[in-house]
């Protein structure tokens, strides 16, 4: 198993307090925060920031690729197995509609679900963890170097941490 990374972790019973910690962790230039509540709290969503998610990404590319994919394979096979049906013409577009969707339906959803595997399997980071988490505090995880984990950890005393404890 992975070891987790060195940091500080620190426990909150206040949703104001940690959100005060966030910000000014922020402010100091910290970007890596782990979060841990047990209910979520948009307030703590909003003052982490989290980026929108890369698994979008992969099922727009997927879904693009399997709209392509079932056009091109409908057109492919109607002009390689010539049959005119009620004089219509071999390269009509509105038949293949349906396969077009339906592999877009298909490849966006394998493609999500690589995205998935790729970005929270395969890039699973363990960060330092608490039982109180799950029940009625909110953690803050703090990955940084051994030189600044003082200053961290005044920061998250300052703002009203119930616990103070450096993970190596």
């Amino acid at each position: 198993m992975t070891k987790a990374p060195g940091g500080v972790l620190a426990a909150y019973r206040h949703v104001d307090a940690a959100v005060d910690a966030i910000r000014r962790l922020k402010e100091m230039g910290q970007r890596d925060v782990t979060v841990y509540t047990p209910v979520p709290n948009h307030e703590i969503a909003q003052a982490v920031g989290h980026p929108a998610s890369p698994v979008r990404v992969w099922t727009l590319v997927g879904g693009l690729t399997g709209c392509f994919t079932g056009f091109a394979m409908s057109l492919w096979m109607s002009y390689d197995y010539p049959v005119v049906v009620g004089g219509k013409p071999l390269g009509s577009v509105l038949p293949y509609v349906v396969i077009g969707f339906e592999l877009t339906i298909l490849f966006g959803a394998l493609a999500t679900i690589m995205g998935l595997i790729v970005h929270a399997v395969l890039g699973y980071r363990p960060a330092a963890y608490d039982p109180r988490f799950t029940d009625d505090h909110i953690g803050l995880f703090v990955p940084c170097p051994v030189e600044r984990r003082p200053q961290v950890e005044q920061v998250l005393k300052s703002t009203g941490a119930v616990d103070v404890r450096v993970e190596t």
